[in-house]
């Protein structure tokens, strides 16, 4: 394929999205991007700092201090597939966990938060050769895709 194009994947949660989006990014020799990642590592940051946990959201400095956190997707050859960097760490495993799943609603329903990641999420696409899936991928992030 010559022309490369940016895939957007979105639908409702466990839909199969990401495991058609990996499998197409793999065919296609495109970029994953796994877009609920970057909203579970920006829980992870708020966690980490304490700002939010069981009886306390301190919303606003989150969003203070959302230039403190850095995320990045950093290619795994051995996975096959891009793993989930937060200020250069690998938080691939623990963003998974369910302590922060319990916390990832709260901190993606912040315009502050959702701004930043839409922005990286763009900055990503930008170049095409990218298969993204998540909320709002289609609808807000790569409305041309």
């Amino acid at each position: 394929m010559s022309t490369k194009i940016t895939i957007a994947i979105d639908g409702f949660s466990s839909t199969g999205k990401s495991t058609v989006a990996k499998q197409l990014a793999k065919e296609l020799g495109y970029i994953y991007v796994d877009s609920g990642a970057m909203y579970r590592a920006m829980t992870l940051f708020a966690m980490n700092q304490n700002y939010i946990t069981n009886s306390n959201f301190d919303k606003q400095s989150l969003i203070d201090n959302l230039e403190n956190a850095h995320l990045k997707f950093v290619f795994n050859a051995e996975l096959g597939f891009a793993e989930m960097y937060l200020n250069d760490k690998n938080v691939e495993q623990r963003i998974r966990t369910l302590e922060v799943s319990n916390f990832v609603s709260t901190i993606a329903a912040v315009p502050e938060v959702r701004r930043k990641l839409v922005a990286i999420q763009k900055e990503i696409g930008k170049n095409k050769g990218v298969v993204m899936d998540g909320r709002d991928i289609g609808t807000v992030v790569f409305t041309d895709a």
